[in-house]
């Protein structure tokens, strides 16, 4: 029994006359009335009394009726939902994103933006450093990561949302927190540092080291420590000095002042990442406004 057949009969039944249900469906009389002889033949009972007056429904008929409009709506709402889905209307967009990326303003507005235009999509947010991204969008358990730079395998793609300065976070009340002129790398790594450990998973730690690495010089760290909110709260407490993204001037501590670099690579990016592999229609929209974002 196919849905085409249950419309034939649908319309009939409501106009209870074989010639208006015909135009109705935008088809010749003949085979509708063939079309719902088939349908009784094939249920083995009669859903219409026909005669040269009048179309009437039978008892079954009437059971019938109500159970086909059930079908096609329920179809309708089928069809209806999986084309939502293939438009990226509706169905769910997993993203991975850094701590910091909610202290800029890019991501904010975008995810606002997104949640305006699809309110229907299911948004999850997992808050993961850069290397622990990097797993999941390779096995598909996300569908975007917005991370630190990082080195990436060939099966995921990139592009730069953002780059900001490197600020030096120094101990307001030490000598370096006397001024609020620029620093250089050299003379910051004179200073005992406070940083990220290795098993932060942080693409801010191998910028560090490069960066030092290049002017020849090797910081002495006295602290590692897995998070930025710590490193913060550990130079308030005059342990040491450290080198973070300008987004984290919006972490308010006492005892604590951002000063700008003024080596000119001192920079970091914010990537947006994902799999090279066809990406879903949620993914594409939101690449999208991030793009329109970028270029706004």
């Amino acid at each position: 029994m196919e849905l085409r057949t249950l419309r034939y009969f649908v319309a009939v039944a409501e106009e209870l006359h074989f010639s208006r249900a015909a135009a109705r469906l935008g088809i010749s009389q003949p085979p509708l009335s063939q079309q719902i002889k088939a349908l009784e033949e094939e249920l083995g009972g009669r859903l219409l009394v026909r005669t040269n007056r009048r179309v009437a429904l039978t008892a079954a008929g009437t059971l019938f009726l109500d159970e086909a409009r059930e079908v096609l709506a329920r179809a309708e709402r089928a069809s209806r939902l999986v084309s939502r889905l293939g438009r990226g209307e509706s169905g769910q967009l997993r993203i991975g994103f850094t701590t910091s990326v909610p202290l800029t303003s890019l991501l904010p507005r975008t995810l606002m933006h997104y949640r305006q235009r699809y309110p229907d999509v299911d948004l999850r947010m997992h808050e993961l450093n850069s290397q622990r991204q990097i797993t999941p969008l390779l096995e598909g358990d996300l569908d975007i990561g917005i991370m630190r730079r990082a080195t990436l395998p060939p099966e995921l793609s990139a592009f730069t949302l953002i780059r900001e300065p490197l600020v030096a976070v120094v101990n307001a009340q030490s000598e370096l927190g006397a001024s609020d002129t620029p620093l250089s790398l050299a003379e910051l790594a004179t200073q005992p540092f406070v940083y990220f450990s290795p098993a932060a998973g942080t693409g801010l730690l191998d910028q560090f080291n490069v960066l030092f690495a290049q002017r020849g010089l090797t910081p002495r760290l006295v602290q590692e420590v897995g998070g930025p909110n710590t490193i913060i709260s550990l130079v308030a407490s005059g342990l040491g000095v450290s080198l973070l993204p300008e987004s984290f001037r919006h972490i308010h501590i006492d005892n604590v002042r951002y000063r700008p670099i003024s080596d000119a690579d001192a920079r970091s990016e914010v990537w947006l990442t994902h799999a090279r592999h066809p990406l879903t229609p949620q993914a594409q929209h939101f690449i999208q406004l991030v793009r329109e974002a970028i270029a706004d």
